[in-house]
């Protein structure tokens, strides 16, 4: 079982597995070195058709950009469902309108008995830490938010790495020297976007200026493609998203200039955006392979292999960030020092910037 959409590192999703087991930390790092070849045996072993899951149920709560934000929290739900066409394991989401769904929708799932309820997102990480204290008998696990409980798993990833490849990709494409940058909720999170973007321009064309804005949401495509707008008024060519739902307004706005004639860019993050949005406006996507980390740590789960109370951060090397695997409006120039900027970065040359 490979990668739907391969960065340069190609993975199969055994090899993940056992990326995901070795660079667990924390409260309980020695959990992470437990059955390190059993983890990876059995996963790559659980193919399509298998019931290996068929007692258990494993469910997904969202942030407020809802199930299909054609971002994370799609991407999520996407490794679900494969694990369900993988283990037969019954799997189920509820959407979250705001903050004050987060505590009650992952309450509804514990309540029901799912033996793993994910909590995706930055925002979820209070809730998730309340739900779990309030019920230490459940099993609970976490994208995008370092939660410490011994019953949560969580799995961050490294966006600056992919963040500075798509930085060199904007760097050397630019007719304008005039790049943006659109953040969805200012924090850590997407600050780590934003350094890794910042400092990809600059390594491969210091005379590019960014231009960074935040929406401060990531439910509102109004919000991005006003911010969108300025950002390309003023002359900025090139626009990378970090955003979420917000995003789809900066693909929107890019798409209205295109059909009179302007020619802009949009970044794309998380999943690879040119098939929602078309080649005609997505340059690229910094993809963040989401999907499989749900799809793994919840395989984990169905084989008794849960690691409550560590944290794992998936990075470049792993093949968990990078760009999609077909890049048609990137030239085999820029592709080649894309590459050269990735090597460096995954034998330690470069140190990328998080904040």
């Amino acid at each position: 079982m490979k990668w739907t959409s391969k960065p340069f590192h190609v993975l199969s999703v055994s090899a993940l597995a056992l990326m995901l087991v070795v660079s667990g930390c924390g409260s309980k790092s020695n959990n992470s070195e437990t059955n390190n070849g059993g983890a990876a045996a059995n996963t790559e072993n659980a193919g399509a058709g298998s019931d290996a899951g068929k007692d258990f149920k494993i469910g997904m709560v969202t942030d407020g950009g809802g199930v299909n934000d054609k971002s994370f929290n799609q991407s999520a739900w996407e490794g679900l469902q494969q694990l369900e066409k993988d283990t037969g394991a019954e799997i189920k989401y509820l959407e979250s309108k705001g903050e004050s769904d987060f505590e009650p929708n992952l309450n509804q799932m514990v309540k029901a008995g799912y033996n793993l309820t994910w909590g995706i997102g930055f925002m979820m990480n209070k809730a998730i830490t309340t739900v779990a204290t309030q019920n230490p008998e459940a099993k609970l696990a976490s994208i995008d938010s370092e939660v410490t409980a011994p019953n949560v798993e969580s799995v961050m990833f490294a966006e600056n790495e992919g963040s500075f490849l798509v930085g060199v990709v904007a760097g050397l494409t630019t007719k304008t020297n005039k790049v943006g940058f659109v953040g969805g909720v200012e924090g850590d999170l997407i600050k780590k976007f934003e350094a890794g973007f910042v400092a990809g321009v600059a390594a491969v064309n210091p005379d590019a200026k960014v231009t960074v804005q935040y929406v401060g949401d990531f439910t509102k495509p109004d919000l991005g493609k006003a911010s969108a707008a300025t950002l390309y008024n003023d002359g900025n060519d090139i626009i990378y998203h970090a955003a979420g739902g917000s995003g789809n307004g900066v693909f929107t706005e890019a798409k209205d200039r295109v059909s009179k004639g302007e020619k802009v860019w949009v970044i794309g993050v998380d999943k690879d955006q040119s098939i929602e949005f078309g080649n005609d406006i997505t340059l690229t996507s910094m993809v963040k392979r989401v999907d499989q980390a749900v799809q793994i740590v919840s395989q984990e789960l169905i084989e008794g292999n849960f690691k409550g109370g560590t944290t794992r951060t998936l990075t470049l090397k792993d093949g968990a960030v990078g760009l999609p695997e077909n890049n048609p409006n990137v030239s085999e120039d820029i592709m080649a020092k894309v590459k050269e900027y990735e090597t460096k970065i995954v034998n330690g040359e470069i140190t990328v910037p998080a904040k």
